[in-house]
């Protein structure tokens, strides 16, 4: 069949009675339904579905679920594992935003925290609200950075799915609105190929308040992502990108799985797939990767 709805529920609470109501769902749409697959016994099942557009059908699978813990993800089979991985930093990649978590080291983290809420809301334009909170940092000892990694925590997940990503042969990059400080030391932990952010202006030993330009935004992750299609000769629909803000959006929307990974509200109201659950092995999940496939990273 040329469909795949997957759900994905935190280990242990995907029941198999939930299935037969969805299966229903579907074939009261006029679908026609394959045999559940599990992927990871009560965590990841795909049901193949024929004659029924994707949106209807994940549609049709959450009003059964209501409340359940679990996401919902409906997609064509072919080209289902894909080549290319893009991923925001903060808040997906990492449990924190880094920026936030430096802003403590100067007792300003409330402050730049709520302007960091609203940024990657969409209420507020993204370099200016970047600049803004950037020169609230003016005359922050470097030393801040080393102790603000030092705290910095890997969302549950992240290793295994650029592990496993890798080994099929994707090309992977972090990019990030945040800073290269921590993107590049993310980027070697984690296995990323490359990472592309903004670069903090420092000056004898301090930071300066300045944001080296041209700022990365919401449409240099595009562009990145565009870019590094092309040079791999790879369409969009190759392609899987993940993040929570709205700087992330384009790129969630670009490519053939953009992911919503616990995201902000107006970015969970226009991405077409969203992760609100599990941790980052639900990406690996909905590719169709098995549980027996997931490398630990």
């Amino acid at each position: 069949m040329p469909h795949i709805l997957t759900l994905v529920a935190p280990p242990g609470a995907l029941s198999a009675h939930l299935l037969p109501g969805i299966r229903q769902a579907l074939a009261t749409l006029g679908a026609d339904c394959g045999t559940p697959d599990w992927l990871a016994e009560a965590e990841a099942v795909d049901i193949p579905f024929d004659n029924l557009a994707n949106e209807p059908a994940m549609a049709a699978a959450r009003r059964v679920l209501a409340e359940a813990p679990v996401d919902v993800i409906a997609q064509p089979v072919e080209g289902r594992r894909k080549k290319l991985l893009l991923a925001d930093m903060d808040s997906t990649i990492v449990t924190s935003e880094t920026l936030d978590e430096l802003a403590a080291e100067a007792g300003l983290k409330d402050r730049i925290a709520a302007i960091t809420a609203r940024a990657m809301n969409g209420e507020l334009d993204f370099k200016a609200a970047l600049r803004e909170r950037v020169s609230m940092l003016k005359g922050l000892e470097e030393a801040a950075l080393e102790r603000t990694w030092a705290t910095t925590e890997l969302m549950p997940g992240a290793r295994p799915l650029l592990a496993t990503m890798r080994a099929g042969g994707a090309h992977t990059a972090l990019v990030s609105g945040g800073f290269t400080f921590f993107t590049g030391r993310v980027a070697k932990l984690v296995g990323f190929h490359e990472h592309h952010s903004n670069t903090l202006g420092i000056a004898d030993g301090t930071l300066t308040g300045a944001v080296e330009e041209p700022i990365l935004d919401k449409d240099a992750k595009l562009a990145t992502l565009k870019r590094l299609a092309a040079a791999r000769g790879l369409a969009l629909t190759e392609t899987l990108t993940v993040g929570d803000g709205a700087n992330d959006l384009p790129m969630l929307l670009a490519a053939g799985l953009g992911i919503a990974y616990h995201a902000k509200p107006s970015v969970q109201a226009q991405a077409r797939f969203r992760l609100n659950h599990v941790d980052l092995r639900g990406l690996l999940f909905a590719q169709g990767y098995r549980a027996s496939e997931i490398l630990p990273g």
